[in-house]
């Protein structure tokens, strides 16, 4: 075993005590290698719990954020149709390719999305569509979605993204500014359920310009 994939299997460890302990998704933090998400520069604290700077102001999440969200999905009893709001460094996007059949994922900034492009390749994970756009549309050709995951923090809820649910899919996101809350929606024909669950810290979802 690799001094990276002893690395994965104790942030799996790790995150366990944290309460995460769906194997899926535990299984799926040990396999992907999350220090070819950071510069080389920062590998060092790839496998740290721990959100990291990926430039042009984004971060990679914290790893129990990211399993969380994930977590929370799963445990909803969604398999395919998934779409990410916020690819960046495409961490988040790599786990969802491990554990969905499709994904779908947007970015606003065309570099990033450039750069996890390569690196979704690199790691033989064909089962995600990207798309250049401002996240707080979706991505309405490809809705209704199972589930929808969106990793930058508005203001509050974008419409769209629950229109854009199937019915009984799942909306997970962190809503608000100076404080943040991990919020799911659940729909139920036309009525959207909510439950409020941590405290979580995003960068902003912007909207409007692509970059």
């Amino acid at each position: 075993m690799n001094q990276f994939a002893r690395s994965g299997a104790k942030l799996a460890q790790l995150l366990k005590t944290l309460g995460i302990d769906n194997e899926q998704v535990l299984d799926a933090i040990s396999d992907i290698p999350r220090h070819i998400f950071v510069e080389q520069i920062l590998a060092h604290k790839a496998y740290e719990n721990t959100a990291l700077p990926i430039g042009q102001g984004q971060t990679i999440s914290q790893p129990y954020t990211v399993a969380k969200m994930t977590q929370m999905l799963v445990e909803h009893g969604v398999t395919t149709n998934v779409l990410e709001v916020g690819t960046g460094s495409g961490y988040q996007a790599s786990i969802l390719g491990k554990l969905f059949d499709k994904v779908y994922s947007i970015e606003r900034i065309r570099a990033l999305q450039f750069t996890a492009k390569k690196r979704l390749q690199m790691l033989d994970i064909y089962n995600i569509q990207m798309k250049h756009g401002d996240g707080w549309n979706g991505w309405a050709s490809k809705a209704p979605f199972d589930a929808i995951i969106v990793t930058a923090a508005p203001s509050s809820v974008p419409e769209q993204l629950k229109l854009q649910l199937a019915d009984g899919g799942i909306l997970v996101l962190p809503v608000g500014t100076e404080e943040q809350t991990l919020v799911s929606i659940v729909r139920n024909g036309d009525e959207f359920i909510e439950k409020r669950w941590e405290s979580v810290k995003f960068v902003p979802l912007v909207a409007g310009d692509t970059l």
